[in-house]
């Protein structure tokens, strides 16, 4: 069994075509500009949208661990002993909790994914395994969704920021069409500081698999106070071009805040709020940095 937050159909964003994109929870990295907190951590999660209680206290009456309390007329809930059983879900008359994150077998997932088969025959599209972090969690699992998929004849995508074991990398590779893959910033220290790790292991798997021959898109977040300038992007593109990575595009990713409000859903502050895209002349800029190297690029995703 695997928790995934969501299974996003008709995505055109995550790969080539008409694609089905499932997100996996759990990641290790806490990158300041995250746009799917509730992917972040590994096990189940409620997601509360506190504006809008009334405070009629049903929910505090069915919690079983009194987690629960009516506060200033309005439900309060503490996330120290709430298990996100789901209980104060199935009363709330607003709809205003859910809990984020589904169990599925991988008979389960599989059987929903193939549902869309016509439309990625269609449209040269398939499925894309996403987070949170894929690659990080229970191999066996995404190993057992990828071999049926590839059976089936569908095509296969891994989204990733590549913070993860070498070995799960290697257990995929059989199975992967594609590699979407992230690089935030060359500089260790800038990394350590908006993302929370440095960037060695995620080096190091890229090297790998562009060593092995995997087909390989590069995906940069591009923020302007991390990244968005001509220094940073010189630095990724000499990187890519000494370690001869095989990268058939690149996609530059301009920062947005779409997902900001979640975080309140979980008990969390947004770290990004200092945080900007680039303008489109600095995008297209940035853009033909790739281009006149000999890259083919994409400015969004």
């Amino acid at each position: 069994m695997r928790l995934i937050t969501d299974i996003q159909k008709y995505s055109i964003h995550d790969g080539d075509g008409i694609r089905t994109t499932v997100f996996f929870k759990g990641c290790a990295l806490k990158c300041q500009w995250c746009h799917n907190p509730e992917t972040q951590k590994a096990e189940k999660e409620l997601l509360y949208k506190e504006e809008g209680c009334i405070g009629c206290g049903a929910c505090s009456k069915v919690c079983p661990n009194g987690a629960v309390s009516i506060q200033n007329g309005k439900a309060h809930t503490d996330r120290n002993i709430c298990t996100a059983c789901g209980e104060c879900t199935d009363v709330c008359s607003l709809n205003l909790r859910e809990i984020a994150g589904k169990e599925y077998t991988a008979e389960e997932l599989v059987k929903e994914l193939k549902k869309d088969e016509m439309f990625y025959e269609e449209s040269g599209g398939g499925v894309t395994l996403s987070g949170g972090e894929v690659m990080l969690f229970d191999m066996d699992f995404v190993e057992a969704v990828a071999k049926k998929l590839k059976r089936a004849g569908i095509d296969v995508a891994i989204d990733t920021c590549g913070y993860a074991p070498r070995e799960n990398f290697e257990r995929i590779l059989p199975f992967a069409d594609t590699f979407l893959y992230d690089i935030k910033t060359m500089d260790n220290a800038v990394h350590k500081k908006y993302i929370g790790f440095g960037n060695e292991q995620i080096l190091k798997n890229l090297e790998y698999l562009s060593c092995m021959g995997a087909r390989i898109y590069i995906r940069i977040p591009t923020i302007r106070e991390v990244n968005g300038d001509t220094a940073s992007m010189k630095a990724i593109l000499s990187y890519l071009k000494e370690k001869k990575i095989r990268a058939v595009q690149i996609h530059l990713l301009p920062y947005h805040n779409t997902g900001s409000s979640k975080y309140a859903r979980i008990g969390k502050q947004y770290m990004g709020e200092a945080l900007h895209a680039p303008s489109k002349e600095e995008m297209e800029g940035l853009a033909k940095l790739f281009k006149e190297a000999g890259y083919k690029v994409k400015i969004g995703g």
